[in-house]
This record gives C-alpha cells, structure tokens and sequence, in this order.
C-alpha cells in the first residue's frame, strides 16, 4: 500500500509510493559523467579561470599557480553578480530588484578524475573548512541575506564541468525553501519547546530503521518523508544554527561520515549523480534555539515530472527504511 508522509520540519508531502517499488539493485546506475574535456580547473590550468579568491597552498607557491589544493575562483558565468545595487522596487504588481549577490567556485582538488570521499581525510577537511571559510566571508556584504554551498556531481545532477567541485551562491533574499525550514522548525519549537532536529535525532537513533550510520556528534539518516530514493541526512548532534560557526575538530568530524556517506552510495549505486547541499540558516541568525544547519544529499535516480511540479509532492518508489537497511548491510 503507498503511503503519504510529511516531513515534520517543511511539512512537504511524499508518496512512498511501495507498489512501484524500486528494489536498490534495480536503482544502480551506469556512470552518469560529463563529457570530457580539458579541464580548467586542473592543475597547470589556472589561467583558464578568472583570480583565486582563496586557496590552500603549498607553503612558498605562488597565487593563480600550481601548488594548490583547494581553490576558490568567481563563476565565469554568474547567475549572479557582485558589482551593483539591488534597487528594489515595484513593477506593477510585482516586486523587482537587481541579480546582486556572488557565484563562486570551490575546486576541492588539482585532480580533474578525484572524488570527494577518496580524499585523504585532511585534504577533506581543508574542502570543508574553505567552504566554511567562504561562507563566513561573504555575510560582511550587507546586500546578502543568505549563501547556498551546493555541490552537482554527474551530468544528471546538472553539472556542466567533469572535473568536480561546489558552487557557493549568496542571496539577497532569503529563499522560500529554507524558509519553510525556518519556520516548520521555530512552530516545532513554540509547540514543543524543543528542538526538532534533537527529536529526529532521538526518534531514528532509538527506531534505527532508518538509521545509516551514527558517528557520535553526527547521525546519517535516510529521512522519514525522503523526496527521492536514496536522499540522505547528516544531521549534528551539537546545537548550531549555521555551518560557518563550524570549528575544526568538528569538520574533522564530519569529514568522516560525509566519506562514508558518499561512499556507501557510490558503492552501492554505481556512482550515482547527486546534489549535495548544506542547509545554514541566513546571515545574521546567530544562535537561536530551534534551527540547525545540516547537509542533504539527493542523488538522482528518478526524474521529477508533471505530477511533482503541478502538486509539490515527490513519489519516491523506494522507501528510506529499505534504502537505509540497502546502504547499511555494504561493507566498510
């Protein structure tokens, strides 16, 4: 029998949609790449992208040279752009400003074939810190209300570009998805004087169906109103509202169980395309009591179709207690 499920923080419906049930095997895929191409974004090839923003080098090497691990460029082709104000104002009926904000790109290795969770685990975590680097850096503007870290692996997921990285947008607005996020959570919080994320927490840990993992101050989850087979948590047990007051000792952590995350996936569907995306809370929310950021990764194994855009609902034909169970039995 389908089921309808709602995610308790957005309150977005899923249909588990078990009679068109898609056993994990049958989801493996075939490797979804982008076609190649000489990379920009290799070593040797800096001058085909515009000056590092910021870079973790090798002592004594030279800015926009080799020597670099992890490397931060503007986008060449920005959905957004830094220079300009926002000139809000009304056309007609409608609310109008300026594309103001910044696209950056994180290129979190010189190695156009790498994969992120085979990185040795400290050139991991220096990818995790520039992110939050990055973030942390671009809430000085004042015409930024919010930054999205997102990371497209594979030609399904949108990506463009062989050679992997993530992409760094910041916002003059706050977008309508991390506000459902917002305030699912703070309604939690004032109707239960709790957090919902410790809840989550505490309701899948002790269930443990769809528990993937649990790495002490992290918890991997397939979530109870998954979108898409296979959509994975990685929810902090510690109370932070924004990843950019994440410190090393808990990148280090976290480093962990995103390898291991990615890995199991990549493992058990054949290097599936994903979408990988930290949910922080905006700019300027410091430190309340109800939100906490954490990371989700969709991979892309079904296709949104008519249904899904005209109703909001995902069908999802592969339940997270059977992709959690799938994911778990793969040896480490």
């Amino acid at each position: 029998m389908p089921e309808l499920r709602r995610c308790p923080i957005t309150r977005r419906w899923a249909i588990i949609a078990t009679e068109r049930a898609v056993r994990p095997n049958g989801l493996r895929t075939t490797r979804d790449t982008v076609p190649p191409a000489i990379s920009p974004f290799a070593a040797g090839n800096e001058h085909m992208t515009p000056p590092e923003i910021h870079a973790v080098r090798a002592p004594g090497s030279a800015p926009n040279g080799p020597g670099w691990r992890v490397r931060v460029v503007p986008n060449k082709h920005p959905a957004l752009r830094v220079e300009g104000d926002l000139d809000k104002r009304p056309v007609g009926l409608y609310d109008h400003m300026n594309g103001i904000g910044a696209h950056e790109v994180i290129i979190e290795s010189p190695d156009p074939d790498f994969r992120l969770q085979r990185l040795p685990r400290e050139h991991l975590v220096d990818a995790l810190e520039t992110y939050r680097v990055r973030m942390q850096d671009l809430q000085h503007d004042s015409r930024f209300k919010f930054a999205l870290l997102f990371r497209n692996h594979g030609a399904a997921s949108g990506a463009t570009v062989a050679h992997g990285h993530a992409q760094l947008i910041a916002l003059p607005v706050v977008p309508a998805e991390t506000q459902r996020m917002l305030d699912g959570a703070q309604q939690y919080y004032r109707s239960h004087e709790r957090n919902i994320f410790d809840d989550i927490i505490r309701q899948e840990v002790d269930d443990g169906r769809r528990l993937v993992h649990d790495a002490g101050p992290f918890v991997l989850i397939a979530p109870y109103a998954s979108r898409v087979p296979f959509e994975l948590w990685i929810v902090p047990r510690f109370h932070a509202t924004r990843y950019e007051t994440a410190n090393r000792d808990q990148l280090e952590a976290l480093a962990g169980v995103l390898a291991l995350a990615l890995d199991r996936l990549d493992r058990g569907l054949g290097d599936p395309a994903y979408n990988l995306v930290i949910q922080s809370a905006p700019y300027g929310m410091d430190d309340v009591p109800w939100y906490r950021w954490h990371i989700q990764i969709m991979p892309n194994l079904t296709r949104v179709a008519g249904f899904e855009l005209g109703s909001g609902f995902f069908i999802n034909p592969t339940a997270p207690e059977e992709a959690a169970e799938f994911l778990r039995s793969l040896p480490a």
